[in-house]
């Protein structure tokens, strides 16, 4: 089948799998893999053949990219040990666990490795369904570790393909080798393309062009990824890398205007990417029972159950010994202010979702070996994957809820508390530099008192909703929200009136879409406004 015809299936399979999920109230992705089994049905599709290597060249850079870019730093400092215990000896541990058990239920060694890299790291972008659920610094956590999983899953599942397909021979100073210039030789190559992406983007961002500003941050995670694999290093590290570099320097570099489109572009992006990932699953592990012969597939079925409760048993194992280990060597004070509690631990064990990079991994296993034979189980692999990750959004996702509840983990107190500060202190920062500035400017007086008496206002109402028991602050908190509701409201009339000059010829297309843009912006800024409050 032509590129393009695919490419309309696919997104018209993730239109009608979106707007089923808001109607049935089901995971998407649940529906949008269903949808590729269901056009797996399509004679036309069923000799679809997907190259593996553009899979993890198009799909990983954008998907890592951006979760880099919108993790939190700080956090990731504050929490490294355990999240680099998790996102390394965990997903060895993991994939151990998963290859020993594939191995015993008929697997060979080799695609039983495979197996276990595909499913051993947990996704970034799955975390998000349960983010709603969690404090602020668990879900970062959950972001940080599956960042950094992301690359040891890649090590572990290189050395198996290769192993499979006859190129690489396990030796431990090969080993050693292989991991040394993985993570080594990522790291430098992410450090590198961020030191440079910054200094283009200055003299790109001077221009004050906002699609060539995009253009260059677009560019970004694929430089990072392809010089990393062209030195045969972890492209999966160097994105990340680079992404939690850029996340520092980035908000200083560029325009309002860039950063509105760079945010509607990578949030669209992401969906795409992640949907399609999905669907072509889907696609491919219809394609993959039909590979399967009768006595395989219960076998595949079962092995699917098991990697399962394999999965859910070893991270439960693994955060509980590691936190006793942990406890036991390190006796500091500043260690005991970090601890979990136990009903925390037990929802970060269920929380360990498998997404849009297990099905990358799984998609790009090769179809033939060296010697040119079809790649041993690759169909079993594909479609226990494929089984792993619903399993993991279905179950997960139904039980966390209920479990977190009955956790009872306390209210994120510290993300509103600094929201507050930030406004605030912005606040006060334009209130204090509004004289000098209107003096060289030459603003009138009668224009910069009217400035400063609404930032005033803006200011008092920032105090009011930070201090709800100062007297006052209930009426002047509501006052605030009935003005935004009513700005909100009046918008709707403003744009129907110009769309009206446009119906009536008196204004030209051009001119509808400038006006238009203008009040979209304002109403994105009075919807954010009522949504934080």
């Amino acid at each position: 089948m032509a590129g393009l015809e695919l490419v309309v299936i696919l997104a018209c399979a993730l239109l009608v799998s979106g707007v089923l999920a808001h109607r049935l109230r089901v995971a998407a992705p649940v529906l949008q893999l269903a949808a590729g089994i269901l056009l797996g049905f399509v004679p036309a599709l069923r000799g679809t053949e997907l190259p593996p290597d553009i899979l993890l060249l198009v799909f990983l850079p954008v998907i890592l990219y951006w979760e880099s870019v919108t993790t939190s730093l700080r956090t990731i400092r504050r929490d490294l040990r355990g999240i680099v215990l998790t996102g390394t000896l965990l997903v060895a541990c993991t994939a151990w666990a998963v290859a020993a058990l594939a191995h015993a239920l008929g697997l060979p060694w080799g695609p039983a490795w495979v197996l276990g890299a595909a499913v051993a790291p947990t996704d970034a972008t799955a975390v998000g369904v349960v983010s709603r659920l969690l404090p602020h610094r668990n879900i970062t956590l959950l972001r940080a570790e599956s960042l950094i999983n992301d690359g040891t899953a890649l090590v572990v599942y290189g050395l198996a393909v290769g192993v499979t397909v006859g190129s690489e021979h396990l030796t431990t100073t090969h080993i050693s080798a292989l991991v040394a210039l993985s993570y080594g030789g990522g790291i430098a190559v992410g450090v590198a393309v961020a030191w440079l992406g910054v200094r283009v983007r200055r003299r790109v961002s001077a221009l004050g062009d906002a699609l060539l500003d995009n253009l260059t941050i677009l560019l970004i995670p694929f430089t990072a990824y392809l010089l990393a694999e062209f030195i045969e290093a972890s492209g999966v590290l160097a994105v990340v890398v680079c992404g939690l570099i850029m996340s520092q320097a980035g908000p200083s570099l560029g325009g309002a205007a860039a950063r509105r489109q760079t945010e509607a572009f990578w949030s669209l992006a992401m969906y795409l990417l992640n949907g399609a990932l999905f669907v072509l699953v889907g696609l491919e592990a219809q394609a993959a029972v039909r590979g399967l012969s009768g006595t395989a597939l219960p076998q595949a079925l079962l092995m699917v159950v098991a990697v399962y409760g394999a999965l859910v048993a070893v991270r439960f194992l693994f955060l509980f010994v590691s936190v006793y280990a942990i406890r036991a060597l390190d006796r500091r004070p500043q260690q005991r202010k970090r601890r979990m509690s136990h009903r925390a631990r037990v929802v970060s064990a269920l929380a360990g979702f498998r997404g849009a990079v297990s099905l990358a991994l799984a998609l790009s296993v090769p179809y033939t070996v060296g010697s040119g034979a079809p790649f041993p189980d690759r169909d079993a692999i594909v479609f226990v994957t494929a089984g792993v990750v619903v399993a993991t959004l279905v179950v997960q996702g139904l039980v966390l809820p209920a479990v977190t509840r009955r956790a009872g983990l306390p209210r994120d107190t510290d993300t509103e508390r600094e929201l507050g500060l930030a406004r605030t202190t912005a606040s006060e920062a334009a209130l204090d530099a509004l004289p000098a500035v209107a003096a060289d400017l030459g603003t009138d007086a009668e224009v910069a008192e009217r400035l400063r008496a609404e930032y005033e206002t803006h200011l008092r109402t920032l105090n009011a909703t930070g201090s709800a028991d100062a007297p006052g602050s209930g009426a002047l908190v509501r006052r605030h929200q009935q003005e935004t509701a009513l700005r909100l409201a009046l918008l709707e009339h403003k744009r129907s009136a110009v769309i009206g000059l446009r119906d009536r010829h008196r204004i030209d297309d051009a001119v509808l879409l400038r006006v238009q843009g203008q009040l979209d912006a304002e109403e994105a800024r009075l919807a954010q406004i009522m949504a934080s409050e």
